[in-house]
């Protein structure tokens, strides 16, 4: 009889325990975050004792981010930049140690409804300041009126990863748009055009429209809606 109630104790106690869940990367720590050990879904999460025995969770599914930001190109020619970007979590032992304030006990990632604001401000200490520093860095030696969106977005993803891979995450793919200044704009409207009057011969005709395009005044037209008359 002793040992049948042991034997449904025990059954009890373990359908009780709290188990990793899947889509989440589970971790435990028993010193406060000092040290973290990984719990694969399914396993049993140890019991903690004390206030600094606690679990954490990352999301273990790709994620999206937007980052956006002024640079210079070459010359000194700014431009406001867009960057829209999907990642993952490799490695949430490295993530939590780079973004320290997901670790603490009840924070955000303390639940598997993990909160939004908490990853976004996350995003932006992890992953944005690295494409900064590194778009900042290529930019500075790039002609905006030459500039090739998809060779430079795979040396950014591919400079970027580098530096994010001893952090535990990995950017699967990203947008890259440069958005100028209407001048600069314009700009490199006229020296496209001039570079097409070029290769057809017609350099003098380019000088022409160029200079009577130039000289042209814009004309703004608003239009007011009149309001319905009452009868």
């Amino acid at each position: 009889m002793r040992k049948l109630l042991l034997v449904a104790l025990l059954g009890l106690f373990l359908a009780s325990c709290d188990r990793a869940q899947s889509n989440v990367q589970t971790l435990y720590t028993s010193n406060c975050g000092v040290s973290w050990t990984l719990i694969k879904a399914g396993e049993t999460l140890p019991k903690g004792i004390g206030m600094c025995s606690y679990k954490i969770t990352v999301p273990d599914y790709p994620m999206q981010g937007e980052s956006v930001f002024k640079s210079a190109f070459a010359n000194r020619v700014m431009a406001k930049i867009e960057v829209t970007y999907d990642y993952s979590i490799t490695d949430a032992i490295l993530y939590v140690g780079e973004a320290k304030y997901l670790g603490k006990i009840n924070s955000d990632s303390d639940s598997e409804t993990n909160s939004a604001k908490a990853y976004e401000t996350a995003e932006n200490s992890v992953i944005d300041k690295r494409i900064k520093e590194v778009a900042r860095d290529l930019l500075i030696n790039e002609d905006i009126v030459d500039f090739s969106q998809a060779e430079f977005e795979t040396l950014l993803l591919e400079k970027v990863n580098e530096l994010l891979k001893s952090k535990g995450v990995k950017i699967n793919f990203l947008s890259f748009v440069p958005i100028p200044e209407d001048q600069t704009r314009q700009a490199i409207d006229v020296v496209t055009a001039m570079k097409i009057y070029e290769s057809k011969k017609l350099t003098e005709v380019g000088k022409s429209v160029t200079s009577a395009r130039a000289g042209a005044t814009k004309i703004d037209v608003t239009v007011q809606k009149e309001k319905p008359t009452e009868d």
